[in-house]
């Protein structure tokens, strides 16, 4: 099994201060998303349904029409954030950006 790497508050802090429009809310981190139409947010999603798997670290997400939305924990963690979450939120905002 895979080592889980539990992570203080202030490294959360630090992501999120600088990674909007991820946000630190009950023990996760989340962010909403809004796109040109629902095509693009499937585009994304098949796009994080890859990262996520080469991770193997699968996000929470939720989606309507044109918006989509990620709630990221580690539930080995007892559903804290951890490494995992940080390193997927970051591949998220990348995928988003570019």
């Amino acid at each position: 099994m895979n080592e889980i790497n539990n992570i203080s508050g202030n490294k959360i802090k630090e992501f999120v201060d600088h990674n909007p429009p991820w946000i630190f809310q009950n023990d996760t981190l989340q962010a909403s998303f809004e796109f040109a139409d629902f095509e693009d947010v499937m585009k994304v999603v098949n796009q994080v349904a890859e990262k996520a798997e080469e991770l193997a670290h699968h996000p929470f997400w939720s989606n309507e029409y044109n918006k989509l939305a990620f709630v990221l924990s580690t539930h080995d963690a007892g559903d804290k954030v951890t490494e995992k979450d940080i390193q997927l939120a970051r591949e998220i905002s990348q995928i988003i950006t570019s």
